[in-house]
């Protein structure tokens, strides 16, 4: 069987690692940069920071910030019409998940015309995307450097899966030292939608050697480094474990895809605007513990890579130890309980179920499910 291992040409990582971005930048000979970037970064300095270092290099940039959570449509359209405004040949996306979807949207119709819902499901583009350059500020959604694009339809109430090599960034920028702001409750987020992403990368139908070493070293990593992050975030040691930790995530799932949690999960978001962290977090033990009737000895790989003693364990012992970790992590960073903490309704079960089914996600889940065991484990998850 044959796989094709998706990454940006260029990656650069550590501790100050901005400033040598911003000469690798400068050596593409881009003129004019589109910074998408969400309210919360523009408003605290940090896009404009950008802005600054990117004149330096003799680039202009014109800031967008409209990257919502959840980012949408609309988000993208706006974005857009900006971006031909200013006539921009190229985007630099700043922040998590939300402004790099939002860019990666942007820099897609930009080259490809039309609007972002007719690129929804898989390499559904003709063109490479405007080269889009991700700085990264979080450690979970690993967008900075993969394929996947998630955008909310406002219309549908349904977050689309675009999966597109050519929404794949020119180059990614992880440098901790834009991660030590991040508050508790968005460090806990997302590190615990980078374990998701790790684990379902490892017990997915696409899941190669090369993805496996990439999700368990991120595993023992997220395992050994996110409590010390939420505890203090001024640890730049772990801050920068996590970075690597939520990148080496992002190859295994990028690679490999994801599975039911995500499926799911997009549709917690789409439906009632939550974090997709927090719903990650807290369907991710629900579903493997579906997913522990047919991959019981990878799960209990995780238990292991998670610091806990398999040793004489079954591979069935070894998946409820795994399933017993992720729970005491997620309790430990101070995840919800469950779905009704976050507002879910059970009557809005059969529409969330119907809707994963048909997440692209869900295709290389290691478990198949209809209709009625999806709904029961949104139910589970109360």
């Amino acid at each position: 069987m044959s796989s094709t291992f998706f990454i940006p040409a260029v990656n650069i990582m550590g501790l100050g690692c901005l400033d040598e971005a911003m000469s690798a930048i400068r050596n593409y000979g881009f003129r004019k940069a589109l910074i998408v970037t969400d309210a919360g970064l523009a408003k605290a300095g940090v896009a404009g920071k950008v802005a600054e270092l990117l004149a330096v290099q003799d680039v202009d940039a014109v800031i967008f910030d409209g990257a919502k959570p959840n980012p949408s449509i609309a988000n993208v359209e706006l974005g857009l019409g900006l971006l031909k405004e200013s006539e921009c040949d190229f985007v630099v996306s700043l922040g998590g998940g939300s402004p790099h979807d939002c860019a990666k949207g942007i820099a897609l119709c930009a080259t490809n015309g039309g609007q972002i819902r007719d690129y929804e499901g898989v390499d559904r583009s003709s063109k490479p995307q405007l080269p889009l350059i991700a700085i990264n500020t979080t450690a979970g959604t690993a967008s900075e450097m993969t394929r996947f694009c998630i955008i909310t339809d406002e219309t549908r109430h349904v977050k689309m899966a675009i999966v597109d090599r050519n929404v794949t960034p020119l180059m990614s920028v992880n440098d901790p030292a834009l991660m030590v702001a991040m508050p508790k409750g968005l460090t806990a987020a997302t590190g615990m939608d980078a374990l998701t992403h790790a684990i379902e990368a490892y017990v997915s139908t696409a899941a190669t050697p090369i993805t496996d070493a990439c999700a368990l070293k991120a595993i023992t990593l997220i395992s050994n480094n996110l409590r010390l992050a939420v505890r203090d975030g001024n640890d730049v040691k772990a801050r920068e474990n996590m970075a690597y930790a939520q990148f080496l995530a992002g190859m295994a799932f990028n690679n490999a895809s994801l599975g039911f949690v995500h499926a799911m999960a997009h549709q917690l978001g789409g439906f009632y605007d939550l974090p997709h962290g927090v719903c990650n977090a807290v369907l991710l033990p629900h579903v493997q513990s579906f997913n522990a009737a047919v991959c019981a000895a990878r799960l209990s790989d995780v238990a292991q890579a998670m610091g806990v003693e398999t040793r004489g364990a079954s591979p069935e012992e070894g998946a409820q130890s795994a399933i017993a970790a992720i729970r005491s992590l997620a309790r430990d960073v101070d995840i919800p309980a469950g779905l009704r903490e976050l507002g879910v309704r059970l009557n809005d079960v059969p529409v969330l179920a119907a809707n994963a089914l048909k997440d692209a996600c869900g295709l290389t889940n290691p478990r198949a499910a209809d209709q009625r065991q999806i709904e029961e484990i949104f139910r589970s998850a109360f």
